[in-house]
């Protein structure tokens, strides 16, 4: 029987509009991450890309200048310091101001790194350019296939942590008692540590687990320098008879 009551047609047309709406709702709060996860990875690279040229600047300034190297303990203070700052100060304008201290202070002990090897090794320009080379290959193979696959790997997390503990520890270890062959242990497992850290923390930008653009810069900054540099001490290392 047709039912000729027009408040029945109008009844039943509410859940589908309302289905359409929420729909609607949907994509747009869907699209409205996908764009935050954008802006936040092209922020990142962007400002890693700046950083890392500032860092080669002032490592190049404590190569020209000769600075000697600060230490271990004054490094390690002055780095942890410069992190904390940077955290504290990661959503206002003078977090660009710490993330720039703190890589470009990154860079000053870098330089004479990479003089001693120079010096100390007479193939030290072909270690120190396969360690760069090597470096960049890694961190683009690693972070490219986090981004393009868009797997979580957080389920890393506890693995990594663990085995940062016991790289610091082996660290201390190898400065305090000066065995090569720890030493050469440890740079390996560092290495690949940092790779894991790389998957692990550009999969929390594109899966929204990180969402500030500093922190992401330092992260990344942070592997890409301990690979680089454990990168180094392998090659060397390997190669002194």
């Amino acid at each position: 029987m047709q039912n000729n009551d027009p408040f029945a047609l109008k009844t039943k047309a509410i859940p589908l509009n309302e289905r359409h709406f929420d729909e609607m709702d949907g994509q747009g709060e869907l699209h409205t991450q996908t764009d935050a996860v954008n802006r936040l990875i092209r922020n990142t690279y962007l400002l890693l890309s700046m950083t890392l040229l500032f860092s080669a600047f002032t490592a190049g300034l404590a190569m020209v200048f000769n600075i000697p190297h600060p230490g271990f303990l004054l490094t390690l203070v002055g780095m942890m310091g410069l992190f904390f700052l940077t955290a504290k100060l990661r959503n206002s304008v003078w977090g660009l101001a710490a993330v720039f201290a703190l890589t470009g202070f990154m860079g000053m002990t870098l330089g004479p790194i990479i003089n001693h090897y120079i010096q100390a090794f007479s193939n030290g320009h072909q270690l120190v350019m396969m360690a760069f080379g090597t470096t960049a290959v890694m961190f683009l193979g690693l972070s490219g296939y986090a981004l393009t696959t868009r797997k979580d790997f957080s389920f890393l997390n506890g693995f990594l942590m663990v085995g940062l503990l016991v790289a610091i520890f082996g660290i201390l270890a190898a400065w305090l008692f000066a065995i090569p062959a720890l030493q050469l242990a440890i740079s390996a497992v560092v290495v690949l540590l940092m790779a894991g850290f790389i998957l692990y923390d550009t999969s929390n930008m594109v899966n929204g687990y990180e969402t500030n653009y500093i922190m992401a810069t330092v992260s990344l900054y942070v592997n890409i320098y301990n690979m680089f540099v454990n990168l180094l001490a392998l090659f060397g290392l390997a190669g002194d008879n």
